[in-house]
């Protein structure tokens, strides 16, 4: 081979070789590109909102729904059948304690009671003539035993006789007010039948249950406020009368019984309303927007946000922190955390579904988090 032929390969070859050297070196290039560009893509900087975690004074109160239950209520009902002679009460008026409302038909049974005292007396006429008799010896103690035998047991069948004639009658148990009559005259009724419903609304009970992590703010003696919507403007005061002597399994809530005037009866039975007890001195708990926290079924989390250093741009970057709180009581919109947060830490309170451990965020606050401890219902 020639020097000439030898010397254009050898510039072929350095050629070639550039070329490819420029290619591979494009693609390397390309290929960082690409990487960096979709790592810039697949974990942009996500917007949240934020609040600062502080101390703030709670008055340790409770607050619940409950019942509102007569003092001595019942639903008045015949004991035994029979017809309707008599109505002796008009709907919703007062009944005094054993003021008679109806009366069955007692006619049989009174002319069997006449039957029954006649034997009655006839057996202590013959028991008393042989106790005579008996102190001249004419008669035998036998006889004597046996007449008494027989008086005791005519006056029983009397007294059982004036027992029956009483369950004819209904009468009020105690004083209270009457509610709509359920029965008209000349009906016939079976045993069991509702007459009337009979409330005593002086005083008047309120049951509520609270939950056993707010067992120690209620006690005997306790102050209550209660409100109801059938007063809207009005607070009643009541005390605490009795608390339940164990906690329900199911619910694991004590139920609780307050006591409350009601002389003009505006409270009724069967109605709800709120009770609040306050107790004890005011305490301060760290505090956050109720939707700051996470509620899970292996705890409840909060993001904090973390400064990550300075950006090439000189500003900070932000990056969150998912980390465990234990928390407390609850008031309108607020949380108290008890244990994992510091006063002074920075606390998403929007946009954690997007969130993770480590990932990189932007603060926007222009939407404040509700935080009334105090929420009242905006008329729209």
């Amino acid at each position: 081979m020639s020097k000439g032929t030898t010397k254009r390969m050898v510039i072929m070859l350095s050629v070639a070789a550039l070329v490819f050297g420029g290619i591979y070196g494009f693609q390397q290039f390309r290929n960082k590109m690409i990487k960096q560009s979709i790592g810039s893509q697949a974990n942009p900087p996500q917007a949240i909102s934020t609040t600062v975690a502080q101390f703030e004074t709670w008055q340790p109160t409770v607050e619940a729904v409950g019942t509102l239950r007569a003092e001595m209520g019942a639903t008045l009902a015949a004991e035994v059948n029979g017809l309707v002679t008599a109505i002796r009460f008009d709907s919703g008026k007062m009944a005094q304690a054993g003021q008679v409302l109806v009366e069955l038909n007692a006619a049989p049974l009174m002319a069997q009671l006449a039957q029954l005292q006649a034997s009655a007396a006839l057996a202590k006429q013959n028991y008393e003539r042989d106790v005579a008799q008996l102190k001249i010896q004419a008669v035998s103690q036998a006889l004597v035993d046996t007449d008494a035998a027989n008086l005791k047991s005519a006056l029983a069948q009397v007294a059982a006789q004036q027992a029956l004639i009483a369950q004819k009658t209904i009468r009020a148990p105690f004083a209270g007010q009457l509610g709509i009559r359920q029965v008209d005259l000349g009906q016939y009724v079976a045993p069991g039948t509702a007459i009337v419903s009979l409330q005593k609304l002086d005083p008047i009970n309120l049951d509520f249950t609270v939950p056993q992590g707010q067992v120690d703010l209620v006690r005997v003696g306790a102050k209550v406020n209660v409100a109801s919507n059938a007063k809207p403007n009005q607070t009643y005061v009541g005390y605490i009368n009795a608390v339940e002597s164990q906690i329900d399994t199911a619910t694991r809530n004590l139920k609780v019984r307050v006591k409350l005037a009601n002389p003009h009866g505006e409270l009724l039975p069967g109605m709800f309303a709120t009770a609040r007890v306050g107790d004890g001195a005011a305490q301060q708990y760290i505090t956050l927007p109720n939707m700051t926290i996470a509620y899970n079924p292996y705890g409840s989390t909060v993001f904090v946000v973390k400064s990550a250093g300075k950006g090439a741009d000189g500003k900070d970057k932000l990056t969150v922190e998912q980390r465990f709180v234990t928390t407390g009581m609850t008031r309108g919109d607020q949380v108290a955390v008890t244990t994992g947060l510091k006063a002074g830490e920075i606390v998403v309170t929007a946009g954690q579904l997007k969130l993770h451990n480590g990932s990189p965020v932007f603060v926007n606050n222009s939407i404040p988090a509700a935080n009334n401890p105090n929420p009242t219902v905006q008329d729209q």
